[in-house]
């Protein structure tokens, strides 16, 4: 595409339908920023549930896409302990964190004693 005036994304009409087609409407070659495009779902979740999710979904201003994507986000970034780990060893290394010489000790005794099978 070199020397072409629009960027490869610039385009919103579907390769495959014609310029001459008598509708105007198609799907945009790149995928746009935000809560209209990724995977749909569909979930099945207690009434209270689905009204708590509601309820703060309009009091945070949010869709409730965002709202459950943000949920799940967040319970996936809990539940990896990888992701805690990184996460804990980033702000370690931000604030630059020190080994307390007495906790070190300690946590070394402990070790120690314990029988490892």
């Amino acid at each position: 595409m070199a020397g072409s005036a629009r960027p490869p994304c610039a385009s919103t009409r579907s390769p495959r339908l014609p310029r001459s087609a008598p509708h105007r409407w198609s799907l945009p070659l790149c995928p746009t920023p935000g809560y209209t495009f990724g995977m749909k779902t569909a979930i099945s979740i207690p009434d209270e549930v689905y009204a708590g999710a509601e309820r703060l979904a309009r009091k945070l201003r949010k869709s409730r896409s965002q709202l459950y994507a943000e949920a799940v986000a967040e319970y996936l970034a809990r539940h990896d302990p990888d992701a805690v780990t990184e996460a804990m060893n980033q702000v370690c290394e931000q604030v630059g964190a020190q080994g307390d010489a007495g906790v070190s000790a300690a946590a070394r005794r402990i070790l120690e004693r314990t029988e490892w099978t």
